[in-house]
């Protein structure tokens, strides 16, 4: 049975007590942590679904959190940041970090990403489309969220996969930034195109030249902006 309980990080215990009432209302179980340490000690002890993580916290920060996390496991990580840089934001999912939201925030919003990221998460596990993709050496299982160059695993982050599985199930097709956004983020992401520049070069340097245009996309470097 899939685990539906979300970790909520945040020093605020406005922001900790206003995202645990919308998320269950959702009718998600929701635990909080101050900071931290406290996460870190909840993520061994629980088995969570998603992780809401403020940046800016006390006793070990968000990135340091989000990536020792991500040297155990692929919860989703939304991440919560005070400012609206840009290099907080690319830092994030350099980590690992699948989404962010800046402060303050939409309860609303909120909710909408945390439940996208988790259908997307959830579709990819049962269901349809669950047919293994096979492209040159690259197999990519839906149902595993496993994918394979020349027999060799390859392990991909929750948005890498969705990312690759996408490009997959649109070979040959010249997909915008906005597009991809779209179908892999499932909702506006408010021009915020670089998110997807940061994804592909992620994949592109784990799967080497088996992420060619040759193979998987057939729209090639323009996507990206190169020539």
């Amino acid at each position: 049975m899939p685990s539906d309980v979300i970790l909520v990080v945040d020093d605020e215990a406005n922001i900790r007590d206003l995202a645990r009432l919308y998320l269950e209302k959702e009718g998600y179980k929701v635990i909080l942590a101050q900071d931290g340490a406290q996460a870190l000690k909840l993520v061994e002890e629980q088995e969570l679904a998603f992780i809401v993580l403020d940046l800016m916290l006390p006793e070990v920060d968000g990135w340091e959190v989000c990536r020792r996390v991500r040297a155990q496991s692929d919860v989703p990580i939304l991440m919560l940041t005070a400012r609206d840089d840009d290099i907080d934001k690319i830092v994030g999912l350099e980590m690992g970090a699948d989404d962010y939201l800046t402060k303050p925030f939409n309860p609303r919003e909120l909710v909408a990403r945390v439940r996208a990221i988790l259908r997307r998460v959830n579709s990819t596990q049962g269901g349809a489309g669950n047919e293994v993709r096979q492209i040159g050496e690259v197999t990519i299982d839906p149902s595993s969220r496993e994918v394979t160059v020349a027999g060799r695993r390859v392990p991909l982050r929750t948005k890498e996969f969705d990312l690759l599985l996408t490009l997959a199930d649109h070979q040959n097709m010249v997909l915008s930034r906005d597009q991809l956004l779209d179908l892999v983020w499932g909702y506006e992401f408010y021009g915020q195109t670089r998110t997807v520049d940061v994804h592909i070069a992620h994949l592109r340097e784990k799967m080497g030249d088996s992420l060619s245009i040759e193979t998987v996309w057939g729209m090639g470097y323009k996507l990206i902006g190169e020539p």
